[in-house]
């Protein structure tokens, strides 16, 4: 009898072992981050600079893969189908992992799809304006776009976008209205701004202002409890009169649901190994990128923040009717 229960035993022993072995390898080779957007854009271009700074930490490359499509869902849906080893991380934002559940409930349910690794940045907005508009702060701005009802014009990227659905918040907040004129991208419609064809926009911090630096367009506040590092001289929304009016772009990580939570732990180390690079901030703080706390780095943080955003945005984006294109 003794003989033969110690067959199965040393079967499990030997088992374990090798589950442990395992754990302590990992990573054995190169981990892919999927980033669901084009390359060039800024989660691309945060996402390749994250992959070299974590390469140090993990002793393995971290190979960048642009899935685009489908505003941002194909490159998740590919996230979810990966195998939930860890060799497989997806790096999204708020429009991706918030917004789009929303307006593609039946594809996406970040929540039940994936498993959070780390926050990675926040990118708060700047409400500029064009030259020609006759306010010289956010409560002029206010009183300018209540006066002049509904012929006011907003630049946005797109039904869904940022700069969209700030506006629509705005909207609400403010007691204002004003047209939306959808444009392919941030940049045609800062174009157009520039050149006075439109009059407002809900801009990421890091792509509108060098514009304002030019004296081509004016700053009214930044969409953040704090001023933005790179933009101290711009008051933030409490400040300017508008208070709790917070959109950020903000970035993070996750794995497919299910990933081994010891992996977990070895991927979030490495963000935040990669996080408190000098290097990486730097090139981070160029960006715009507000760095998030080592409290809000873990994954907990980020599973209670996006819920957080996921009550805040949904019945904003379902209320504004926003369709998928």
């Amino acid at each position: 009898m003794r003989a033969r229960l110690i067959g199965p035993i040393l079967g499990l022993l030997a088992l374990g072992s090798a589950w442990s072995a395992s754990a302590e390898s990992f990573p054995d080779r190169p981990i892919t981050m999927i980033v669901p957007l084009a390359a060039g854009g800024p989660t691309d271009t945060l996402a390749r600079i994250l992959a070299e700074a974590m390469r140090s930490s993990l002793g393995q490359p971290v190979v960048v893969e642009n899935v685009t499509g489908g505003a941002g869902t194909t490159g998740i849906v590919k996230a979810v189908r990966a195998e939930p080893d860890g060799y497989t991380v997806v790096i999204g934002n708020w429009f991706t992992h918030v917004v789009n559940s929303a307006i593609y409930p039946d594809r996406i349910n970040p929540v039940r799809d994936f498993e959070p690794v780390s926050l990675v940045g926040d990118n708060p907005l700047l409400i500029v304006a064009k030259k020609g508009v006759p306010a010289n702060n956010l409560s002029e701005l206010i009183s300018w776009l209540k006066t002049n009802a509904g012929t006011a014009s907003e630049g946005t990227s797109g039904a869904g976008s940022a700069s969209h659905i700030a506006g629509v918040l705005f909207q609400q907040a403010t007691g204002t209205q004003f047209q939306f004129v959808p444009y392919r991208g941030a940049a045609p419609a800062m174009h157009d701004l520039v050149g006075g064809q439109i009059e407002l926009m809900f801009d990421q911090v890091s792509s509108s202002l060098p514009f304002v630096r030019a004296d081509q367009i004016r700053a009214y506040a930044v969409t953040a409890k704090t001023r933005a590092t790179i933009a101290l001289d711009i008051p933030t929304v409490d400040e300017a009169g508008l208070p709790g009016f917070h959109v950020s772009v903000w970035h993070a990580i996750w794995a497919p649901k299910n990933t081994p939570a010891e992996r977990i732990r070895k991927l979030n180390a490495a963000v935040a190994d990669a996080l408190r690079s000098p290097s990486v901030r730097a090139r981070l703080a160029e960006m715009g990128q507000e760095l998030p706390s080592q409290d809000r780095q873990t994954p907990q943080a980020l599973a209670t923040h996006q819920r957080t955003e996921m009550d805040k945005w949904w019945p904003i984006v379902k209320a504004a009717n926003i369709k998928a294109n």
